[in-house]
């Protein structure tokens, strides 16, 4: 099965969206490493008031903590907030198994 791989973000809270605003570019680059077959998702938490909802289905079911994250769909494997603005970090998230 393949990998899934997420980006989540929330616009709006001023953190959030910085941290948004300055993954978004370098995500979208190192996306040339996904591997062949992998599955990339992109996906918006909701507004404030859900999202910071401890029940909602990004919590309680994927346990993402911060926006934005990457993660690797059944693996503990993530990339939070600040972490996913770093190139390098991000490309050798998408590269790697």
């Amino acid at each position: 099965m393949n990998e899934r791989m997420s980006v989540s973000s929330l616009h709006e809270s001023h953190e959030y969206h910085l941290y948004f605003v300055s993954a978004e570019p370098i995500v979208q680059e190192a996306m040339k490493y996904i591997p062949a077959g992998a599955v990339f998702i992109y996906c918006q938490v909701g507004d404030r008031s859900y999202w910071k909802d401890p029940n909602n289905e990004f919590r309680k079911n994927l346990k993402i903590t911060a926006v934005p994250t990457l993660l690797k769909y059944g693996a503990p494997k993530q990339l939070v907030e600040v972490e996913c603005s770093q190139a390098d970090l991000v490309q050798k998230f998408f590269a790697e198994d």
